[in-house]
């Protein structure tokens, strides 16, 4: 089953110059913290801040690629995570028919935050979270001022 989610924060480590993904779900009880490249952590950031580049960037063009062959996103599951690294799939609909591609999820995610499209994570992947570690993490992040946080 998959339990909808979403970017709720965005923040850069500057202690090791890459970005993490937070999404949380509605009710704000389920947290996954991902990190994730720089060049993917700056797309979205942009993305949630609405800054438009004066060039595309690679996920600005896969929108317009999309946009021109008529291809729509309809979502993005985050389907499993596998000695800690995160597997996603972004499901395209085009003509009725919808096809999934597998994806890190950092670009699945850049590209939602892009047209709207939902972000699923299945609770499996949840469920292979330690809470506790995850609690700790985010407190010790806030408290040691680790980088520069982006909200949604």
């Amino acid at each position: 089953m998959w339990v909808q989610m979403s970017v709720n924060t965005i923040l850069f480590d500057s202690r090791n110059s890459s970005y993490i993904i937070v999404l949380r779900d509605e009710s704000g009880k389920k947290i996954l913290p991902i990190w994730i490249g720089a060049s993917e952590g700056n797309s979205i950031a942009l993305a949630m801040s609405n800054v438009k580049p004066t060039r595309p960037l690679t996920h600005d063009l896969l929108i317009g690629v999309f946009d021109r062959l008529d291809v729509e996103i309809s979502r993005v599951v985050i389907s499993d995570l596998i000695d800690s690294t995160f597997y996603a799939s972004l499901y395209l609909l085009h003509n009725n028919q919808e096809v999934h591609i597998d994806s890190r999820p950092s670009d699945a995610i850049a590209l939602a935050m892009r047209t709207g499209a939902p972000v699923f994570v299945e609770e499996e992947v949840l469920a292979k979270q330690d809470s506790s570690a995850i609690d700790t993490w985010m407190k010790n992040f806030g408290e040691s001022g680790g980088g520069t946080e982006y909200n949604a």
